[in-house]
């Protein structure tokens, strides 16, 4: 037939023409590309947090073996074998996934383990044909248990294939990586979290099912993104918490540098999520070429892929680079916006979820993990005690055992007599037959009992817990316990209540150069934050702002001016008040909204910022502790022209423990020792020395103890004395110890260079202070995270033992009225 012929059709060939309406054509045809866009494309299932392609990526790489402890393998292999047996769609649309999956500033915990170009926020990833993959840790974590019965298996696209329906999920991946995708009709934008803080408040929650959102945000105050960065304003975050939806502002991590010996410059540290430096770099360009944007005089990247993100902003002699980075804020992508819309598949459909919603839903698919992964290894023990069982009974009677089977005439008719002689069931009879002849000595006989023993415990240990629900809770939490245990981090992303810097005003002046010289104070937080108030508020107990963080310095000053930070060292740093974030008024001893330290200022190795000071030259000066027992009062004589300088000559070996801004010179010294001495003189008693002097002896040690603690306290006030006693043998920061709050009055005051009296009792494997302090009532107690921890509401005796505290208590503060000055 030449080519381009039409085929006639077969003689019995019947032509059939159905007419259908066109809008219920599309009307159906629509709806079924949404339901497959929403439920097999662009929404997460809230269980594990993970869209189909994301499922099953990490299901294949799981079947292929590529563990953590394997070596990588081509991408392409894995986007082939995903491809061909789980996701009939294209290969850019896998690779993209996996791709992200890898992205550290994409994902808050990286679920693959990419080698190789996998792009940048600027740039995007080299082909699957040169990069390299494996699952990484955290991904293990959600994939544990799939060969156990744990999740329900459903068909591929062809039924060739099973895959799971969700993953077993040991970890709330949802809120910790967040989501984000476009269906139609709906989308979903959620932002990543820390994942030690999302599984302290899910541990929460098993525990205490009726909490409310105030006690969940106590562990949760808002997301961390994977850049870091600043969160302003926390309304917008509680409200999404709340409803599902919300809204809050991401600013740049920004500090002003000395460029050069004349030039100061911007440096940009961190960006807000999914901001890459070379799209801040060509807008400030485009606004600068625009005459939009005074004062930039260049713009360099010196980020690579080596050393962490610094974008440089030169800046132009004359201007104030405060205002500059307040214009930067508000006309480049330093400043950005995220809106959340937490959307996810709960029960097969799509639905709108507050924080405690999208705990519950993970809680609920782990504890039905927990128990269908019970249900199959007691089923595995039951049947393997029933093996157990028959070859027991076989070992009782070998010889009969062995003549039965010698006087069979063949396996089938040697397994009906033992079944039948015996009483033993098919699987048994069958058992013994396949049991080699060396199994069968008096040796493997004990063996086998002491394997019985420790099956028949393990299924009654498992049918305890699936017959309470309090042990399987429980069984979750110690679980999650030890997920955070090995994988969480500290927190990357600051929470600001406010931005720290002024608003511009309606002529379109940065108020920056406006910024009245106003009274405030300058805190600083146990988990190393800084901050100022915007007024000089007293600071009152028992209201609450937020219930993250402790307060365990202050110091009052005015907002363009100047402060003191004292170190370990012997040293004090001089602050810029400007600098420092600024809250909003409040009345509360909690701290939350500040910044790290090292945002502004520069420790050594080893060295803590212990207080921050006054730098009035009319004030009491300071008084400072050492770790061996010297005491010494500073005469504020501050030079003009440094930045740093020694307020103390230590001695080899020697640092300061304590420090504290005096403010009538006649408060009383207080120094607590490791073997648990407390002494209390008045600070009159020592005599105010220059900035090169060594000190007084304070107090005096015993062989081998060294000095606690050491601070300051009004005498009139009402004041408690915390210790916690301890092992020095453990690792710091693992025991809880024992906790005994004391009145301060029972203390009696002695003489200066004395040993003081007893402030604790040690009990049996006891032999130190693992904390003490002393200060205004009522003490307030914080772990290293921040989270409050409750004190004991009885107190103890001046020698008495304590009780048993819950956690390990890293800080502890009390009330910082503003009339008297006195830090904690």
């Amino acid at each position: 037939m030449a080519r381009g012929t039409k085929t006639p059709p077969p003689e019995d060939f019947e032509e059939t023409i159905i007419d259908v309406d066109v809008s219920d054509e599309m009307r159906g045809s629509f709806l079924e590309y949404a339901y497959s866009v929403i439920y097999s494309r662009a929404i997460p299932d809230a269980r594990d947090g993970l869209k189909p392609v994301q499922r099953r990526i990490l299901f294949q790489m799981n079947e292929m073996g590529l563990r953590p402890d394997r070596a990588h393998v081509k991408c392409g292999r894995v986007v082939g074998d995903v491809m061909g047996k789980l996701h009939p769609h294209g290969d850019g649309a896998i690779y993209d996934t996996l791709v992200r999956m890898a992205q550290p500033w994409a994902m808050r915990v990286p679920l693959v383990d990419g080698h190789g170009n996998f792009g940048s926020l600027d740039a995007g990833p080299a082909a699957y044909r040169y990069t390299e993959c494996r699952l990484a840790e955290p991904a293990m974590l959600l994939t544990r248990s799939l060969d156990e019965d744990v999740v329900d298996m459903v068909p591929n696209y062809d039924g060739q294939f099973e895959q799971p329906e969700v993953l077993p999920a040991a970890f709330p991946n949802l809120l910790v990586n967040g989501a984000s995708g476009i269906a139609v009709g709906m989308a979903t934008n959620m932002a990543p979290h820390n994942l030690g803080e999302v599984i302290d408040a899910t541990r929460h929650l098993l525990v205490n099912p009726d909490a409310t959102l105030d006690d969940l945000m106590r562990f949760v105050p808002g997301p961390d993104l994977p850049s870091g960065g600043r969160i302003v304003g926390l309304d917008g975050i509680r409200e999404a918490y709340e409803t599902g939806r919300g809204a809050f502002k991401t600013r740049a991590t920004a500090r002003v540098e000395n460029i050069t010996a004349r030039r100061k410059g911007i440096v940009i540290t961190e960006l807000p999520y999914m901001v890459g430096p070379e799209r801040v770099r060509e807008r400030i360009v485009e606004l600068v070429k625009n005459k939009k944007l005074s004062g930039v005089a260049d713009v360099v990247d010196y980020t690579d892929r080596n050393t962490s993100l610094r974008l440089v902003i030169e800046l132009k002699s004359g201007f104030v680079p405060e205002a500059v980075l307040e214009e930067l804020y508000r006309l480049t992508p330093l400043e950005d916006s995220f809106s959340i819309n937490n959307v996810a598949l709960v029960d097969g459909q799509p639905r709108t979820l507050g924080l405690k919603e999208l705990l519950e839903v993970f809680i609920k698919h782990r504890l039905e993990v927990v128990r269908r992964r019970s249900e199959f290894r007691r089923q595995k023990a039951a049947d393997r005690l029933h093996l157990v069982d028959g070859l027991l009974v076989a070992l009782l009677d070998i010889d009969e055992v062995i003549a039965v089977i010698r006087s069979s005439d063949d396996a089938t008719a040697a397994r009906d007599r033992l079944m039948e002689i015996f009483d033993l069931s098919e699987i048994q009879a069958r058992y013994i037959l396949d049991t080699p002849l060396r199994r069968l000595t008096k040796f493997d006989r004990l063996e086998l009992d002491r394997e019985a023993d420790e099956l028949r415990r393990t299924i009654s240990e498992l049918t305890a817990l699936l017959e309470d629900d309090t042990l399987m809770r429980q069984a979750v939490s110690s679980e999650l316990a030890d997920v955070a245990a090995s994988h969480a981090t500290p927190r990357r992303t600051v929470l600001l209540e406010d931005t720290g810097l002024p608003k511009p005003t309606a002529r379109g002046v940065p108020a920056t150069l406006e910024v009245a010289d106003d009274p405030c104070r300058v805190l600083l937080s146990s988990t190393g934050l800084l901050a100022r108030t915007a007024g000089d508020d007293p600071l009152v107990p028992g209201e609450k702002r937020a219930k993250h963080d402790l307060v365990v310095s202050s110091v009052p000053a005015t907002a363009r001016g100047e402060i003191g930070a004292v170190t370990s060292a012997g040293r004090l740093i001089r602050m810029s008040v400007l600098d420092l974030p600024a809250l909003p008024p409040t009345t509360s001893p909690t701290l939350a909204g500040g910044a790290p330290v090292k945002e502004f200022i520069e420790l050594d190795p080893g060295e803590q910022l212990l207080c921050l000071a006054t730098l009035d030259p009319d004030s009491p000066g300071l008084a400072l502790g050492t770790e061996q027992g010297v005491v010494k009062r500073v005469a504020p004589d501050h030079p003009s022209n440094k930045d740093s300088w020694d307020i103390i000559r230590l001695d080899d070996g020697d640092r300061v423990v304590g420090a504290v801004q005096l403010t009538s010179g006649s408060e009383d010294l207080v120094f607590i020792s490791t073997d648990a001495q407390l002494l209390r003189f008045s600070a009159t008693l020592v005599r105010p020395q220059g900035r090169s002097g060594g000190g007084v002896a304070g107090i005096k040690l015993t062989t081998g103890a060294k000095v606690r603690f050491f601070g300051a306290t009004d005498p009139t006030a009402e004041l408690n004395v915390v210790t916690i006693s301890g092992s020095s043998s453990a690792l710091p920061g693992t025991q809880a110890g024992n906790i005994k709050v004391t009145p301060y009055s029972e203390y009696p005051a002695k003489g200066r260079a004395t040993g003081g009296v007893r402030c604790h009792r040690f009990l049996k494997g006891e032999d130190t202070l693992l904390l003490a302090w002393t200060g205004p009532a009522p003490a307030r107690a914080a772990a290293a995270s921040g989270v409050p921890v409750d004190l004991p509401d009885e107190p103890g005796r001046r020698d008495g033992s304590g009780s048993p505290a819950r956690q390990p208590i890293a800080a502890v503060s009390g009330t910082l009225p503003v009339e008297e000055g006195l830090s904690a």
